[in-house]
């Protein structure tokens, strides 16, 4: 599954026309700040955070709880485990992915350097997600629900914690539900959540995931995907410019936004 979103990403950023460096355009330097800004933020937690990452990590344990019950409503008894098995990983990435290509050739065709930067966003917050989201499958190992029956087969190296899909989907959804005019706020976060939920959905109903691993990456891609709209609100409300002055000079100036 990585490698399809892999290679939708880059056909997407083929897709996006190159714009000018400025305060409302990403630029390799930003993406490689941001980078390091996201695996070691919670270096610079406050108690906030600290507490929103403990809410979090109680409402997965609590959703551990019904992780049985979950795979039995949507299973037959007796139903054979089907192993690696994962034919609707495209279909269930289709919606998600869908919003990024849209998004990118929108902004193409209205030449909107605003649609761009929100299309950049959406491709960050997936690309940082996904990659937090392989290091915790690799550490967790959980097995599959339909590899196992066991809710608690962890370390025995599976990939179901956290559920990929849905960790981007909500990364990316986030970025959709939380950008542009507040006039369409209530339509673009009921499709941006949406999306989200309705990919974890399809991940439960083809018994791909348990339901702690879509409730893991919801949290995951939630909080990727707000990380990355606060680093564009950073950048949008600072800018450096550097003009020429007579005589061969030139000029610095820094303003940032003072709310």
């Amino acid at each position: 599954m990585t490698h399809i979103i892999k290679a939708t990403l880059c056909c997407v950023l083929a897709l996006l026309p190159c714009a000018p460096s400025s305060a409302e355009t990403f630029t390799v330097g930003d993406v490689w700040t941001d980078t390091k800004l996201y695996f070691t933020s919670p270096l610079r937690w406050d108690v906030t955070d600290w507490l929103y990452f403990g809410g979090a990590l109680g409402i997965i344990a609590a959703s551990h709880q019904l992780d049985g019950n979950v795979r039995r409503h949507f299973t037959t008894p007796g139903q054979p485990l089907t192993g690696d098995k994962d034919p609707n990983a495209l279909r269930d990435a289709a919606p998600a992915l869908a919003v990024v290509a849209g998004t990118a050739l929108a902004s193409a065709f209205a030449d909107s350097s605003s649609g761009r930067i929100e299309a950049f966003s959406m491709i960050e917050a997936g690309a940082l997600s996904t990659v937090t989201a392989e290091g915790f499958k690799f550490a967790a190992g959980r097995l599959r629900p339909d590899q196992t029956t066991r809710v608690d087969d962890w370390r025995a190296g599976g990939s179901s914690f956290p559920s990929l899909h849905a960790t981007a989907a909500f990364a990316i959804g986030t970025v959709l539900a939380e950008s542009g005019s507040d006039d369409f706020r209530w339509a673009r976060r009921l499709l941006g959540y949406g999306i989200g939920a309705g990919t974890a959905y399809l991940r439960l109903h083809d018994n791909q995931h348990w339901l702690s691993d879509t409730v893991a990456g919801a949290a995951l891609g939630t909080a990727t995907g707000a990380f990355v709209l606060n680093r564009r609100s950073q950048r949008a409300n600072f800018g450096v410019s550097v003009t020429p002055t007579p005589g061969g000079g030139f000029m610095v100036g820094f303003n940032k936004l003072l709310n």
